[in-house]
């Protein structure tokens, strides 16, 4: 009995050690982290000196999922980092100005009916009616980055089809240059003078694909178009309302950077470590010897992961990725070594 006793205590103490020697070989990945990118870190500027960063905040469970994520793109004004995700605002339009197109090369700008303030103007749209029924419409192309307006007098044919308002016409007038680092960088405007707004670049669709002009094409009304931006018509005749502004596709860099946020909440953290596939040989071949990506000779401008997958063709990823891999490394979960310096 007594043996039979011994033994059983024996296997109860060595499962007991079993099982916690199992607990303790189960690490702990919780936590919050951050990491960051910079402008111009691939040319020797320092963190403390940048003026332009993006950051990534992770929010880890213990099982190295991905419970809450959050990235934001930051941008130092007058001594104070300001989120260029920021969607409240004015805008205020005058019907009396014509507007006159900008020259892209060197760059002045034009003559614009509107005014924004507070605004980040990445896929913005803003559109108003006059009292005497007179049409103005701005829509920021995310591929060019110019904030493209539309004049319509009272007497406009709003049956016109999109595919109309060519550059070449005048009726899309670029006026303003909204920011830098383009995905098509214009030179001269005679090259897209066949081109409406919706089909500028390959990139264009991000602004039809989803949100409020989901299905615009070429064969779209003008009309069609303005009512779903909120105009209203009488008789064929636009209604006067007060300006009105939103943001096209997936709802500039709030809603791009939304789209990231979804992809990588639930996601585990030990396998996604990257937010680009630098397996591709596109990208692959574009990294130096210093990790840094699109430096060296006949280097893709950009990592887009494209619209379907993380965040759409307005994001450059590459930038994006180097942050969320800085914020791995801040986890303990990527070795400095592998954080691949992205564009930016």
């Amino acid at each position: 009995m007594k043996k039979r006793l011994l033994m059983i205590t024996f296997a109860l103490v060595s499962l007991l050690t079993l099982v916690a020697c199992n607990t303790e070989e189960k690490p702990d990945y919780s936590g919050t982290f951050t990491g960051y990118s910079w402008a111009g870190e691939a040319t020797g500027v320092a963190f403390e000196d940048a003026t332009q960063r993006i950051r990534t905040t992770l929010y880890i469970a213990k099982t190295g999922v991905i419970a809450e994520a959050s990235m934001d793109f930051e941008i130092l004004r007058n001594g104070v980092w300001v989120s260029r995700l920021i969607t409240e605002g004015t805008v205020t339009i005058n019907y009396d100005v014509t507007p006159v197109a900008a020259v892209p090369s060197p760059y002045t700008v034009g003559t614009s009916m509107f005014n924004t303030s507070s605004l980040e103007r990445m896929s913005l749209y803003a559109v108003g009616v006059s009292p005497t029924n007179t049409v103005a419409l701005m829509l920021v192309d995310p591929v060019t980055r110019y904030q493209f307006e539309y004049k319509f007098n009272s007497d406009f044919d709003y049956t016109t089809p999109i595919s109309a308002l060519t550059i070449g016409s005048g009726l899309a007038v670029p006026a303003v240059r909204t920011a830098g680092g383009a995905n098509l960088n214009v030179t001269d405007w005679a090259t897209l003078s066949a081109k409406h707004f919706f089909n500028i670049n390959t990139w264009s669709h991000v602004s039809t694909d989803v949100g409020v002009l989901a299905g615009v094409t070429g064969t779209t009304s003008v009309k069609a178009m303005l009512e779903k931006l909120g105009v209203t018509f009488a008789n064929n005749l636009p209604q006067a309302m007060d300006p009105v502004h939103g943001y096209l596709g997936l709802g500039g860099w709030g809603g791009n950077y939304e789209a990231v946020r979804q992809f990588l909440i639930g996601k585990s953290a030990l396998e996604v470590q990257s937010l680009v596939d630098w397996t591709d040989p596109k990208y692959a071949n574009s990294i130096n010897e210093l990790n840094q990506f699109g430096l060296i000779s006949g280097a893709t401008s950009t990592a887009q992961d494209s619209f379907d997958t993380i965040a759409g063709a307005t994001i450059r990823m590459s930038r994006e990725s180097t942050s969320y891999q800085r914020a791995l490394v801040a986890a303990g979960l990527l070795d400095p070594s592998q954080v691949i310096i992205g564009r930016f």
